[in-house]
């Protein structure tokens, strides 16, 4: 028993590697990067969920279930049969695990910008937007963030 629960540990651990984005949030690679910035204000803000990732999760509960489930002892049938129990089991809780740490909220904005146009933006919102507000919409390598405007 003692096994499965350091088993669990171990995909616990794997999975809480991983930072989340937010708008204030950039990659490496968005560094230096040049963006287009668009203009507008915010009419309408809607709570949406985010669901969670689960591949480093699964390999990772895998590799470590595969790894304790082969050193049941016996002999090798016992360990294969015991290694391949413990990659499935050791998946299916790392899947779990992840999914449930990486789930979260964000919130959907709409903007109309300042040529007219309605856009929608989907990021948290640490920086406490609210309706009205004049932001900017900056986009980079795909992906666009607001930010407040001056």
């Amino acid at each position: 028993m003692k096994k499965w629960g350091v088993i669990l540990c171990i995909c616990l651990a794997v999975t809480a590697c991983g930072v989340g984005n937010t708008n204030t949030t950039y990659s490496r690679g968005n560094i230096g990067q040049a963006g287009i910035v668009r203009e507008g204000v915010i009419i309408s803000m809607t709570p949406v969920n985010v669901e969670g990732t689960a591949a480093v999760g699964t390999i990772g509960g895998a590799v470590a279930g595969g790894a304790a489930g082969s050193m049941i002892g016996g002999n090798t049938a016992v360990n294969i049969i015991g290694g391949t129990a413990g990659a499935i089991l050791g998946g299916m809780i790392g899947n779990t695990a992840e999914k449930a740490i990486t789930k979260d909220t964000a919130m959907q904005f709409l903007v109309r910008l300042s040529n007219g146009q309605t856009t929608a933006v989907v990021q948290s919102n640490e920086l406490n937007f609210r309706v009205g507000d004049k932001v900017l919409l900056i986009t980079t390598d795909g992906t666009t963030r607001l930010q407040y405007a001056n």
